[in-house]
């Protein structure tokens, strides 16, 4: 039983989401302050094995054009740092739409404020979703495999 973590990096929160791929399910899990990478690091290693996970996916924001912008640079660079810094398999994800179709699914749940707490989170659960949903790591590159 293979389970991942979902990441959706964010400079002031970084959403967490836990799923098991063999039921391709994802929950959202806590959303993390992002001002420190080792602060952060070491929440999502400690997550990490609560859940048991044998690897983790960073959503990778990619322009519409499939280029990578400065926000993909900085969740690449943080998904390499993420890499070097633990033994589990990282990999990056297209997240494009991941925070619209969290907005969705709080629409009208919640107040801006409660749906500002938990967006992220709910972001990390569907780039996990669709990572597994998509049949995990085969399709995914490691960060380290992604040149400029």
């Amino acid at each position: 039983m293979a389970r991942w973590l979902g990441i959706d990096h964010g400079s002031k929160r970084i959403g967490v989401a836990v799923g098991d791929a063999s039921v391709a399910i994802a929950t959202p899990v806590t959303v993390l302050d992002g001002a420190s990478f080792d602060e952060a690091a070491e929440q999502i290693l400690r997550i990490s094995d609560e859940h048991g996970a044998s690897g983790i996916v960073v959503g990778w924001p990619l322009n519409m054009d499939d280029t990578e912008g400065p926000q993909g640079k900085t969740a690449r660079q943080f998904a390499l740092n993420l890499a070097e810094r633990t033994a589990l398999d990282v990999r990056l994800w297209d997240e494009r739409l991941s925070s619209f179709q969290a907005d969705q699914a709080l629409a009208g749940a919640f107040t801006r404020k409660q749906k500002k707490a938990r967006q992220d989170a709910i972001a990390a659960a569907v780039i996990l979703q669709d990572f597994l949903s998509a049949g995990g790591p085969q399709g995914a590159p490691r960060p380290s495999e992604v040149t400029d």
